[in-house]
């Protein structure tokens, strides 16, 4: 056994090695959750990842920091966090795709191993300052400064073998190179068995100290769920002497690591990357009903990101594609369940509607002051979900309605393809479609319903046919108008920027888009007959790692497609699901307004995606 010199260290390291035998063999529980006080109520601020990606640059962190400060600090806003890459010099503003990371890496690290800002993307962290000028700079605003990591250790360190601070162990001795993030190329896992290995997360959270780092967004830890690592944190942050808010990403993580990362984190991941889908959107209700028994005070399942306003901000289409009436159903739902509220849009873009969601301070208060929250009833996707208020007596009701009355698959459609996932046998499909002269065209892409992202599809080789058998690209044409939902969509490249790649085989002409999308051509009136082509899914999702997900349906449309019409369906809840009895007057904290006394019952007819939020005050007798 390799003993460091230093004697604490060598105290440490037997510890350690007593401790990984003990984890191996049961389920290790913190005993200590003092650090639920670190966030007594769910978190609430501004991630930098949806409307940046891994190009986010200081001046930009500053503007956000600016708004929150101006219009949003009053209301209980208070975190600004830097997601991912700030180590990395060539995931910049130039990239094409900012939410793809550099092929070779050139990460930032110190002679222990530890990531450091790039001074390209953070200028003020030269001559050695890291994120302390940055994080001064948002604690002068009366905020809390936070940062994303990765689990593990640089592959870099590795490679140079740097030594592990404090101790006479090196990055060759901790790192599990079998331990690898399957979308990220950043770094090795650590093994939490080896002498090191709880020193260089040590080493890791003391340097987050120096810099008064508030929050810490560690990344590749829940799923699969990294049991040994997240203690190892856990362990390092408490070991550090400042109170840090410790979240895991992504998901899902697994509903039995429930009483362990609810004892060792402050909030956790429950699904994969939430973007403005609504289908996204409709599954959060369940994984939500489903966590609601780890939720209460310092610890929080974690829905992901408010996709809202300029999010994808370096895109030509960087705008929410949630409707006005979905992004106040997340906004309700997110509340009722405590998820952390953390905004995804560059907020200095935000419109008067975006703003007006962040501050009605009835809602906020809901997610803030409530307790208790669960789902009463579900009902042919008529949702009920009640929590308490700490504060008083009342009772809180969000009445949800989820259903769906329409999809692409009609009889209208000129040509519906089969559900294509990263499994199936053949991942392009043939079509010959009729056109019969129709002026209109629209190609469209779905995400058949698995509500994961990397829908990376493709519609390749289209030729136009006319009467007299004359071919013409499709592609040589200009579309009407176009909406994807992730990315910029692509002429002869795929939605990556990369080319047009299925089973391996590159194609030349076609268009790359990612679900859900909807492509609409103008045609000449009368001059194609028909349209012959390829819909497939791309190897840039179906070669990415997942037990799930990357899955499409694709479709042609001559005519208008079907959309989501007005419709309204009656919910109700009778008192006694409260456990309430007697008369109550009720609240609509959206609208702001008093609706009248109820007993024994309410109900109120709510448009589909649409939901009410009510506060239930005792009227005495």
């Amino acid at each position: 056994m390799h003993i460091s010199s230093n004697n604490n260290t060598g105290y440490k390291t037997l510890f350690l090695l007593f401790a990984a035998i003990f984890i191996s063999s049961s389920v290790a529980f913190s005993q200590n959750t003092n650090y639920w006080q670190f966030a007594p109520t769910p978190p609430m601020g501004w991630n930098s990842w949806d409307c940046f990606g891994c190009s986010v640059t200081e001046d930009e962190v500053k503007a956000n920091a600016d708004y929150m400060a101006q219009n949003l600090k009053q209301y209980g806003w208070e975190y600004i966090i830097v997601d991912i890459q700030w180590y990395e010099p060539k995931s910049d503003l130039n990239s094409r795709d900012p939410y793809s990371y550099p092929p070779k890496l050139d990460t930032n690290i110190d002679e222990f191993g530890r990531v450091w800002p790039v001074a390209n993307k953070h200028p003020s962290s030269i001559d050695g300052k890291g994120f302390k000028p940055l994080s001064d700079y948002v604690h002068s605003l009366g905020l809390k400064f936070g940062v994303h990591m990765m689990r593990g250790i640089p592959k870099l360190a590795y490679e140079r073998n740097t030594k592990i601070k404090g101790t006479d162990f090196t990055a060759r001795d901790i790192a599990d190179t079998s331990s690898t993030c399957p979308w990220n190329p950043d770094m090795y896992g650590v093994d939490m068995t080896k002498p090191g290995a709880q020193e260089y997360y040590n080493s890791i959270f003391e340097l987050m100290a120096s810099w008064d780092v508030d929050y810490v967004k560690i990344d590749d830890l829940s799923r699969p769920y990294h049991q040994s690592e997240v203690t190892a944190i856990r362990n390092a942050i408490d070991n550090c002497g400042r109170p840090m808010v410790f979240s895991t990403s992504p998901g899902a993580t697994p509903l039995t690591a429930g009483p362990h990362v609810s004892t060792h984190a402050n909030l956790w991941r429950i699904s994969d990357d939430f973007w403005d889908q609504w289908r996204l959107l409709k599954d959060q209700f369940e994984r939500l009903d489903n966590w609601s028994k780890f939720c209460d005070d310092g610890h929080y399942p974690d829905a992901d990101m408010l996709p809202l306003g300029n999010i994808r901000a370096r895109s030509k289409e960087g705008w929410t594609r949630f409707t006005t009436t979905e992004q106040k159903t997340m906004m309700t739902t997110w509340a009722i369940a405590r998820s952390p509220y953390m905004m995804g849009g560059h907020m200095p873009n935000n419109d008067q509607y975006t703003l007006s969601l962040l501050t009605n301070e009835e809602i906020i208060y809901v997610n803030q002051h409530s307790k208790n929250g669960k789902q009463l009833s579900r009902n042919d996707d008529l949702i009920v979900w009640s929590a308490n208020d700490r504060n008083s007596e009342d009772i809180f009701v969000a009445l949800i309605n989820a259903q769906d009355k329409s999809i692409y698959d009609t009889p209208a459609a000129a040509w519906v393809g089969p559900v294509i996932t990263r499994k199936s046998d053949s991942k392009i499909i043939p079509f010959n479609v009729n056109l019969n002269g129709s002026g209109k065209l629209y190609l469209i892409v779905e995400d058949a319903l698995d509500g994961f992202a990397c829908d990376h599809a493709d519609w390749l080789d289209m030729k136009l046919t006319d009467s007299q058998g004359n071919t013409a690209n499709l592609t040589d044409l200009t579309w009407h108008k176009a909406s994807t939902g992730w990315g910029d969509i692509g002429i002869n490249k795929s939605i990556s920027g990369n080319d047009l790649l299925v089973n391996g085989t590159k194609y030349e002409n076609g268009i790359g888009t990612h679900s859900i999308s909807i492509i609409e051509y103008d045609l000449p009136q009368g001059k194609y007959q028909s349209l012959s082509g390829s819909a497939a899914l791309d190897d840039g999702g179906a070669n990415q790692a997942q037990t799930e997900g990357a899955s499409i349906q694709c479709f042609i449309y001559t005519t208008i497609p079907p959309t989501h019409p007005e419709f309204s369906s009656p919910i109700i809840f009778h008192f006694s699901e409260l456990g309430i009895s007697g008369k109550y007057k009720i609240r609509s904290l959206w609208d702001k307004a008093d609706l009248g006394t109820f007993s024994h019952k309410f109900e109120s007819n709510v448009k589909a995606h649409d939901s009410h939020l009510l506060r239930l005050t005792k009227v005495p007798e």
